[in-house]
């Protein structure tokens, strides 16, 4: 019997290819080019099958992050905190089907798909499908916009994410096509064990 007082688990993932591969037709039949990976090269991501949580975003959702970058998050965010910077978590992972619902309610209010996917990436193919990125924002700072840029919690994580494993994934003219998000971070474990103290 479930708990109605028990916490909250994990959002819900793909479970099986097919799903997976139902999702991504979705959104091309909602207008997603079919040669999308190619153009903005890039590859589908799979979802994660553990997630662990990060906190509290800036709604007072829960969100989450696989195990490693979880990890690495809340290392990075501690050591931001020691140098009097606060990150505040917009967004981690995101499903799938989450995202095509963000496609479609950006169709019901008219937006075209050329203008969505330079904002948003398609279904499948968004880093926050990974569980291993995230966006930010910082106090004073209205959340997924350019003017973050400006703030002390931008300059840290342009100098000091690496450390942790974290990199800007779309900066200005990135090869994706993709629009400009100082917010975006992703951890990759390469990055980290590059960066990992001696």
């Amino acid at each position: 019997m479930n708990n109605p007082l028990a916490p909250p688990g994990p959002p819900a993932r793909c479970t099986s290819e097919a799903e997976h591969r139902a999702l991504i037709e979705r959104a091309f039949t909602l207008g997603v080019p079919r040669d999308y990976a190619r153009r903005h090269c890039l590859r589908q991501v799979r979802e994660p099958v553990r997630l662990a949580s990060i906190g509290m975003d800036i709604q007072q959702r829960e969100q989450w992050l696989t195990p490693a970058a979880a990890r690495a998050f809340l290392a990075m965010r501690k050591a931001a905190a020691h140098d009097n910077v606060e990150l505040q978590i917009v967004s981690a992972f995101r499903s799938i089907a989450y995202q095509l619902g963000i496609i479609e309610r950006k169709l019901q209010r008219g937006l075209q798909m050329d203008a969505i996917l330079r904002v948003s990436a398609a279904p499948g193919y968004s880093e926050h499908h990974s569980g291993r990125a995230l966006d930010l924002t910082a106090p004073g700072y209205a959340p997924v916009e350019e003017v973050f840029e400006q703030s002390a919690a931008f300059a840290w994580l342009t100098r000091k994410a690496p450390r942790f494993g974290f990199a800007l994934s779309y900066p200005r003219g990135n090869r994706h096509g993709i629009a400009y998000e100082p917010w975006h971070w992703c951890w990759h474990a390469k990055l980290a064990r590059q960066n990992a103290p001696l």
